[in-house]
């Protein structure tokens, strides 16, 4: 399978990146809007895996020729860059590959981070509203601590919740999440759920922030 990370030098971009790298025979192509910045943090990932006995190639390159050799293709950049993003890759896809966005639209104030809410309804049905009619795309990795994602030493023991309203590319995602060792799909339903999802994570930045020792904090449903 080759997973292209779209914004593959940020911090859940880097995270997911090594994490499959070092999981699972995935190709992973870090993408990014300039390419020789993509294969700078391509070869960084690789030797970070490299000190730990993972002999792995890790392509970077710009985004549009990331998302043309990808079968799924993670939209791993802010909200606010999100459309333009899928704008600039969309004549690279088909009906063949699935577009997952983990973005969540935030705020910040003197108090904490709140839920941005677009009037898409969420950040996933934004990707959605901009990606190819024939392109699904899957709502996953949200609520994700992107600092424990990336620590290879750290057990992950977390869940992230799925969502999408076609029910092959859910699965497939799925599939995918349940690859990261210690990482654990879970349905979340259609597209529709996505706002009530993505708004968990800036509760999990304002527990951390004022509460010492619950830094890197993730989602477990039991």
């Amino acid at each position: 399978m080759r997973i292209a990370l779209l914004g593959g030098t940020g911090d859940i971009g880097e995270g997911l990146a090594l994490r499959w790298a070092y999981d699972t025979d995935h190709d992973v192509i870090v993408g990014s809007r300039e390419a020789d910045r993509a294969a700078a943090k391509a070869d960084e990932y690789e030797t970070e895996l490299d000190s730990r006995g993972v002999d792995v190639d890790i392509a970077g390159l710009a985004n549009d020729e990331a998302a043309a050799r990808a079968d799924v293709v993670v939209l791993a950049v802010p909200a606010y860059h999100l459309a333009d993003t899928i704008e600039a890759v969309a004549d690279e896809v088909d009906e063949n590959t699935i577009f997952v966005s983990p973005a969540v639209g935030m705020k910040r104030d003197e108090d904490g981070f709140h839920y941005n809410r677009p009037g898409a309804g969420s950040v996933t049905e934004l990707a959605a509203g901009a990606a190819p009619d024939d392109v699904p795309v899957v709502g996953a990795f949200h609520n994700l601590p992107a600092a424990r994602l990336a620590n290879l030493d750290a057990d992950l023991g977390i869940d992230t919740v799925v969502v999408g309203d076609d029910e092959d590319a859910v699965d497939f995602v799925s599939e995918l999440a349940g690859d990261i060792e210690g990482l654990r799909p879970v349905d979340g339903g259609p597209l529709a759920n996505a706002a009530e999802i993505e708004a968990i994570t800036p509760l999990l930045i304002n527990v951390a922030k004022y509460n010492d020792g619950m830094h890197d904090l993730g989602v477990e449903f039991r």
